[in-house]
């Protein structure tokens, strides 16, 4: 591991919820519940048949103060640049700059949705290869001061696992947000599991030596447990890593089971050793993670 991991002094943590619901009055009242327990950012998803990511978060904006908004993930072949950078800044522009802005290459199982909505489905390594054009070509409207203006760069998240889109998030967004350990990593302890976090990271850093520093580095967790508050839900876990078992699944760094006070020590330790300070979970994690943030501030 590189030696110079700790050399200065580390982010705050950030932590982010992914929300879903079904009417104005349930999206503001989880904003604001997530807001109230200490969240950072609240996201929203990106599909066909749920509610549309664009004005879903003004809403939410709309409900709280503090916390930021965001996608998690757009997919890019949904839209033409232009016409992104345009929901982009109006979006920025609505929540006062609260906006933060998620976007993916789209995974396999939308392939439907694209399907249904008359889109073209290409092969991942060309799905990502227009994620990596998307967000150049909006950067470059930007800086022509493309109509709406933007005031501020609008931070990107880039979320993923394989190594070809993780290259592409760590030359290209502010947050590469990690999906825990690279598929057919063998992981059959809590010790490889951080192994297997610390090397993903060292890949962030090797492909993009000259931003590393200004990046800010996620973990997606699937699973947050607390003693005490009811048995551990894999199901979210399982959908990801069908081929494991329940064993290792808890080895994986995403999957955090234990009192408040461990998993937040698990949470210093990621921080510490491996500069990973945001944190985001499906909202059936928000009552346990939130128990974790108390420890945290």
């Amino acid at each position: 591991m590189d030696e110079t991991r700790n050399d200065k002094t580390p982010r705050a943590f950030r932590f982010a919820v992914g929300l879903h619901g079904s009417s104005r009055k349930e999206w503001r009242d989880k904003a604001k519940q997530a807001e109230d327990l200490g969240f950072d950012v609240v996201q929203v998803a990106d599909h066909l048949g749920m509610t549309s990511p664009f004005p879903t978060l003004v809403t939410m904006a709309e409900a709280t103060s503090r916390v930021r908004v965001g996608t998690m993930v757009l997919n890019a072949g949904f839209y033409r640049p232009a016409l992104l950078a345009r929901d982009v800044a109006s979006v920025d522009q609505l929540t006062d700059g609260r906006f933060e802005f998620g976007l993916g290459a789209g995974p396999d199982f939308a392939k439907s949705e694209f399907e249904q909505a008359g889109l073209p489905f290409p092969s991942g390594g060309k799905r990502i290869d227009y994620l990596s054009e998307t967000i150049q070509e909006i950067r470059t409207l930007f800086a022509d001061h493309h109509q709406p203006p933007v005031s501020r760069r609008i931070p990107v998240l880039v979320a993923g696992s394989g190594d070809r889109l993780v290259r592409v998030a760590a030359q290209y967004a502010d947050t590469v947000a990690l999906a825990g350990a690279a598929h057919g990593v063998e992981v059959d302890s809590e010790k490889a599991g951080w192994a297997a976090l610390g090397r993903r990271v060292d890949f962030v850093r090797e492909a993009a030596p000259d931003r590393f520093a200004d990046l800010e580095l996620g973990l997606m967790l699937q699973t947050v447990a607390v003693e005490g508050h009811g048995e551990a839900d894999l199901s979210w876990a399982r959908r990801f890593n069908p081929n494991l078992s329940d064993e290792q699944l808890g080895y994986l760094p995403g999957i955090l089971i234990g009192s408040a006070r461990t998993i937040a020590d698990t949470l210093e330790h990621y921080r510490d050793e491996y500069s990973v300070t945001h944190f985001s979970v499906p909202e059936h994690n928000l009552p346990a993670l939130a128990k974790v943030i108390e420890h945290l501030r």
